[in-house]
């Protein structure tokens, strides 16, 4: 068990777990949008990510001592190597995109917008809006995949856009469960710090189910396939894991089951696309 922990603290500090989250967004709305999967959205996605949590890593730095000092050890230890991965790794990706003329590779320049709203320009001094800022940060990735693939406008985008910007920002304000002394500290409003942990689960709940019934609403309506009732997977994997975010959870029960939940619905789409569609 202990190599077991140790290989996922590995992953989740690298943020090579988080990446793959992001991949796996890319991958579910590739396959509820009936369209090919292809490597390059896949590795664009990859890319962006890694460099923006490794940046992040280090403009929360101090707030992570406190918060997380494992992942704070990590920082200070490999931190530069995985700091000049993740901009090596950027670098490539908006290189291939300039050089294939690739529609939208201005958008490219997305990921430093975050960087600077996120890490430098006091978006977290503001109550929920960081949680907002990554909710459209991770939305933006269906939204990619439709201006790839040329489908920006298909109701299948627009309506995992929503979805996933959503239910991240539910899950941002989960993730802040664990991060009260510090956010306290450092003078940040939070949904947890306003109202407690307690409260903030139930509200975190009751946004969860709200936002299954408005699928549920959409999928009868007509507005988007019968094949989205899928994404409920996650909706019941949040609720399942909600009840237990307490503030003593260690940080591979933030950051790997909570962040898990994208690979969890990528994994139940990809076997229902095998078994069934």
């Amino acid at each position: 068990m202990s190599s077991i922990t140790t290989a996922l603290r590995f992953l989740v500090h690298s943020n090579l777990f988080i990446s793959l989250a992001t991949v796996s967004v890319a991958v579910t709305t590739v396959l509820l949008a009936d369209l090919p999967l292809e490597p390059l959205p896949l590795f664009i996605v990859f890319a962006a990510t890694m460099f923006v949590y490794t940046v992040n890593r280090f403009t929360d730095l101090e707030e992570d001592e406190q918060n997380v000092p494992q992942r704070a050890a990590f920082t200070k230890r490999y931190g530069t190597l995985w700091l000049s991965a993740g901009i090596a790794l950027y670098v490539a990706a908006v290189g291939i995109a300039v050089a294939l003329a690739l529609p939208g590779a201005v958008y490219m320049l997305l990921p430093l917008a975050v960087v600077f709203l996120y890490s430098v320009g006091g978006v977290k001094q503001i109550f929920l809006v960081k949680n907002l800022v990554v909710g459209f940060a991770w939305g933006a990735i269906p939204l990619g995949v439709g201006y790839y693939y040329g489908q920006l406008r298909s109701p299948e985008i627009l309506f995992l856009f929503a979805y996933i910007t959503t239910m991240i920002t539910i899950a941002a304000v989960i993730f802040d469960v664990k991060d009260i002394e510090g956010d306290r500290a450092e003078g940040i409003p939070t949904v947890p710090n306003l109202f407690g942990p307690h409260r903030t689960r139930i509200l975190s709940l009751l946004a969860t189910v709200a936002v299954a019934a408005a699928v549920v609403a959409l999928v009868v309506g007509g507005a988007v396939p019968r094949e989205f009732l899928v994404v409920l997977a996650m909706n019941a994997y949040v609720c399942a894991y909600v009840p237990f975010a307490t503030t003593d959870r260690g940080p591979l029960y933030y950051g790997f089951v909570v962040d898990g939940e994208h690979v969890f619905l990528a994994a139940v789409v990809l076997a229902l696309e095998w078994l069934v569609w």
